[in-house]
């Protein structure tokens, strides 16, 4: 039976982006205020990525950001989406979860992926011992997990205090097959970044749901899929509002990652046809226009994909345009 927009949840995916002329503080106010919103528009959960030694994106620092959202609300889910495990101990993201999970019991979301976020040289930095391919992830999750189990199981000489004996939920996040399938051998949640691998969508999901073992975090698989959502008053004014992300994404290929830059009335002035081509490939999973629009197209994103919930991205230079977008899918589909 195929699922309609009332039987999937919705929730937020922020990069906490940091507009031209702006600043990483106001970046967090602005994520702040869009998880009040989202909190009272009813959407399930609200998380925040890691991303590394981008001008436009302010949430490097992801355990703390999501500490300061789940203190500015009080019952949506708050989590990562996702924390990039091999930057880190996974002592150190038990340590981390731990606190944030005795803070707001309940309410935290450890969701976990393998790449870097970042380019190489800013992996490097980050990652000063162990492999630098993320090869070693199902290890690293393994540790991470036995932190996280209680001492009484475990009897680990190194403890996570707080951390151990907490039910904190971990998600593998993906955008190929290889988390789809450590997922499903896990038993565990997936998501998959289909807001910018959207030919990787089906296979992967594919593999999941074809090599799901049951666990006792799952009965049965559960999935989650990533969309870039822009709604307004007109589709005109909604592609508009969408060069700003455009022109994010063109800022990456060309090896020169920027602020987010107002919307423009031409991308043609300022990109090649070539530089065209991959920023509309890497983008063309975008679902943008009036709230008609929107609908027919996340109709049809949930029949192809038959996904649990929609993890929406939406990235926008106003954050009023940001705040009405979000408002609008919100009378879609709750």
């Amino acid at each position: 039976m195929s699922k309609t927009l009332k039987d999937a949840k919705f929730s937020v995916l922020d990069l906490s982006p940091i507009t031209e002329g702006s600043t990483a503080a106001a970046a967090f106010k602005n994520s702040l205020d869009l998880a009040q919103h989202a909190e009272k528009w009813g959407y399930n959960r609200y998380w925040v990525a890691e991303h590394h030694s981008m001008p436009g994106i302010a949430s490097s620092a992801t355990s703390v950001l999501i500490g300061y959202i789940a203190g500015g609300t009080s019952k949506i889910r708050v989590g990562s989406g996702g924390i990039m495990l091999p930057n880190h101990a996974p002592l150190v993201i038990a340590e981390q979860f731990g606190t944030l999970e005795s803070l707001y019991p309940n309410r935290i979301d450890l969701g976990l992926g393998r790449a870097p976020g970042s380019d190489q040289l800013t992996a490097n930095a980050l990652r000063r011992g162990g492999k630098r391919d993320g090869s070693d992830f199902p290890e690293m999750l393994e540790d991470l997990r036995q932190f996280l189990r209680p001492y009484e199981q475990t009897g680990l000489p190194v403890r996570a205090i707080p951390g151990e004996g907490l039910n904190i939920p971990i998600w593998l996040l993906g955008s190929n097959g290889f988390s789809a399938k450590l997922a499903a051998e896990l038993g565990l949640p997936f998501a998959f970044a289909s807001h910018f691998s959207s030919d990787y969508t089906i296979p992967a999901l594919q593999i999941y749901h074809q090599n799901f073992k049951p666990s006792t975090v799952l009965e049965k698989p559960y999935v989650m899929v990533g969309a870039n959502v822009i709604i307004s008053e007109t589709e005109e004014k909604a592609k508009y509002l969408a060069t700003s992300s455009q022109q994010q994404f063109l800022s990456l290929i060309r090896g020169r990652p920027t602020q987010m830059m107002p919307p423009v009335e031409n991308m043609d002035e300022i990109w090649s046809p070539y530089e065209r081509s991959v920023v509309q490939q890497q983008l063309k999973s975008s679902i943008i226009g009036t709230q008609e629009i929107v609908a027919a197209k996340l109709e049809a994103f949930l029949k192809e994909t038959q996904a649990d919930e929609v993890i929406v991205n939406t990235a926008l230079y106003s954050h009023q345009e940001r705040l009405e977008s979000f408002k609008l899918l919100k009378e879609i589909v709750m």
